[in-house]
């Protein structure tokens, strides 16, 4: 929290935030240009953001696109602020959704946290279907070789998998890419000093209903993959599935 509070404390990097508000997505450039800055000095800014984890980067090919996380912003708002003020964070979250659906070839949603574990331990946890049993409330059942099968199937015995698609992608334990039913999901995992950044990106979801159940589903299980890393307990058993 320290270090969104002195994230936030600059008027330049708040106006980044404003530039991402109405413009998610965008590259480098794309922020130097309304700034009467170096680009040196931007990309000092927008490390500092990323690093009290107000802004997520998602590399496209040579080009890294930067997006608004909103999540330190709610932690903040559900401490401090009344709850009146909650209509803000679904007017940001509207804007953000409008910004993405006007760039096609864009992720439509972008989520990213930081967990106290090691690369191989969180592949370990988004891979084996007893521990994705235990955080996520379904299995992930596949052998993950690219071109495989992977299924997202129900704890209760009935073996009925309510997601289903290839793994496009397997690079342990870095990098998943897999399709689901008719939209796609990566799973970004980096070292982040002594800790674990994992970014998720979750495209081609198609309505609004979608990106509702996309935006509600991954902040909790990955929370719930935080806790069992990092303490051994779970915050919720609730089986949580996004379905676009």
């Amino acid at each position: 929290m320290d270090e969104v509070f002195r994230a936030l404390a600059d008027p330049t990097r708040r106006h980044l935030l404003d530039l991402l508000r109405e413009h998610n997505g965008s590259s480098l450039g794309e922020l130097c240009e309304p700034l009467a800055m170096t680009r040196q000095s931007v990309t000092r800014h927008l490390e500092l953001l990323e690093a009290a984890n107000l802004v997520t980067v998602v590399r496209r090919g040579r080009e890294k696109l930067h997006y608004l996380n909103p999540v330190p912003l709610h932690e903040l708002q559900e401490r401090w602020i009344d709850t009146f003020e909650r209509p803000r964070l679904r007017v940001l979250g509207a804007v953000k959704r409008r910004a993405e659906d006007a760039m096609d070839d864009r992720p439509d949603y972008v989520y990213v946290t930081y967990i106290e574990s090691t690369p191989e331990k969180v592949w370990h946890a988004l891979t084996d279907a007893d521990v994705t049993a235990a955080f996520w409330g379904h299995a992930n059942v596949s052998d993950w070789q690219p071109g495989s099968r992977w299924e997202h199937r129900r704890t209760d015995g009935s073996g009925i998998a309510d997601v289903a698609g290839e793994v496009v992608e397997a690079i342990p334990p870095r990098r998943l890419v897999t399709t689901w039913d008719t939209s796609r999901v990566t799973f970004q995992i980096d070292p982040y000093h002594e800790i674990v950044r994992v970014t998720v990106t979750h495209e081609n979801l198609v309505t609004d209903e979608d990106r509702a159940a996309v935006a509600l589903g991954w902040p909790a299980v990955l929370a719930n993959l935080k806790t069992l890393l990092e303490t051994g307990r779970l915050l919720s058993r609730e089986p949580w599935t996004m379905e676009p």
